[in-house]
């Protein structure tokens, strides 16, 4: 498994590459399976979900010591009563109604630009699209302003993801770095925690949707839920829903970068649909070149890179047999990128999307079966405003010389952040 830590990404693209769509082999002690082709990933996402499950995965010992028993870690009945609770607040029409919040934290984002834009200085765009992703997320789903402490859980969740993309069981062939990263994730998760619960305290002493223009999601679960599950659910839901839409902006601003020709496509839409105002969920539906850009960003770079199951019973996939308690991955970035599949498929070619999204099974963004993220159209609303809000404004460069490699964390993220330069248009 030494090659897999290395280097992840090369790991299952070659494994692909060498043996096809279904391999095995030997890591951590047992035998895991990888399935590649849209047919055998929608039997084990779909067709036989009944059969797979999230718990005791890798993923599963990485993630619960941080977000207990939340949506994306729960299982069976639970789960079910979870994704109940949270479905209203991310339906179509219900994150539409975001679109306020949407462009004012990234108007406000601009704002502190300004400076840098006018120096010239370079900006860690990463880093920035976290902290507005997460304060979007805040004030539009729990209805509550983070406002300084958005930076602090900002680094914080760099800490914990680092930590948990870099998880080793033991033996562990370097003790003394594991060590150190943990002492950084314990620190982190306490202080995670700590604003978990002062979230919940701001909402309880305000009063609930009493005293806002609406009910939030977390007034809804205030009353549903007792105070360790509230933490779990507020923490799972800013960890999963701001993490993943951070990275496809910072991936479609580098693309749109490193393609002219793309990204002038994108501000000639910008500028015949919107001329000098502020974008509303009603243009959504003109932006499709800004949406086709993210689109064809998270299939190069899709923010979830791999996900995996355990099988709770034996099963044939294919004519080979999978045996009762194996593990079963998928990767999106083998997916993503599958030569079958894609026509120029290393390539940026947002067009690719112009009749629509692939085969579920084949384009999995945003995961696949009954479990994909509920929140996939808040991120895709979100996303589009954000960039047309950007993009009608700046023009974003990256840095001379600056490197830009994926690293495949919990999320796939540019392993040395993102400098770019923002100037006016």
């Amino acid at each position: 498994m030494a090659e897999m830590r290395a280097d992840p990404l090369a790991f299952v693209t070659e494994m692909n590459r060498r043996y096809g769509d279904i391999t095995s082999h030997v890591g951590d002690g047992e035998r895991i399976y990888m399935l590649h082709r849209p047919d055998l990933v929608r039997h084990v996402l779909k067709d036989n979900v009944a059969n797979y499950t999230k718990a005791d995965t890798p993923d599963d010992a990485m993630l619960r010591p941080l977000l207990g028993n939340g949506l994306l870690t729960s299982n069976g009945d639970e789960w079910a009563r979870q994704r109940k609770l949270c479905a209203p607040a991310f339906r179509r029409t219900a994150v539409t109604t975001f679109d306020g919040i949407i462009t004012e934290e990234t108007e406000a984002l601009l704002e502190r630009w300004r400076p840098a834009m006018e120096s010239g200085t370079p900006l860690p765009v990463e880093h920035h699209l976290t902290s507005l992703t997460l304060s979007i997320l805040t004030r539009a789903v729990l209805g509550v302003d983070m406002g300084a402490a958005g930076e602090g859980f900002g680094r914080a969740v760099d800490a914990t993801n680092r930590f948990m993309g870099h998880y080793v069981p033991d033996p562990d062939p370097d003790p003394i770095d594991t060590a150190l990263r943990r002492k950084g994730y314990v620190q982190a998760r306490t202080f995670l925690q700590l604003i978990a619960r002062t979230v919940i305290a701001s909402r309880r002493a305000a009063g609930g949707g009493a005293a806002h223009a609406s009910p939030s999601l977390l007034d809804a679960m205030i009353g549903e839920l007792d105070d360790e599950a509230l933490r779990d659910q507020v923490l799972t839901l800013v960890m999963a829903g701001h993490e993943t839409t951070a990275k496809a902006l910072t991936w479609t601003l580098y693309l749109l970068d490193r393609h002219p020709a793309e990204a002038d496509r994108v501000r000639a839409e910008i500028d015949a649909v919107l001329g000098d105002r502020t974008p509303t969920a009603a243009d959504l539906p003109d932006l499709v070149h800004c949406r086709r850009a993210i689109e064809e960003a998270m299939r190069l770079y899709p923010p979830v890179w791999l996900v995996s199951r355990r099988a709770v019973g034996p099963d044939v996939v294919d004519g080979y047999e999978i045996p009762a308690g194996a593990l079963v991955c998928v990767s999106q970035w083998v997916l993503h990128r599958h030569p079958d599949h894609w026509d120029r498929p290393e390539e940026y070619v947002p067009d690719r999307f112009a009749d629509g999204a692939p085969p579920h099974h084949l384009y999995l963004p945003f995961g696949g079966g009954e479990r994909i993220c509920i929140g996939q159209h808040l991120a895709m609303v979100e996303a589009t405003l954000v960039l047309a809000v950007l993009m009608r404004a700046t023009r974003l460069e990256l840095e001379p010389g600056f490197t830009v490699e994926p690293e495949a964390l919990v999320t796939l993220r540019p392993k040395h952040g993102m400098r770019m330069t923002a100037r006016n248009r």
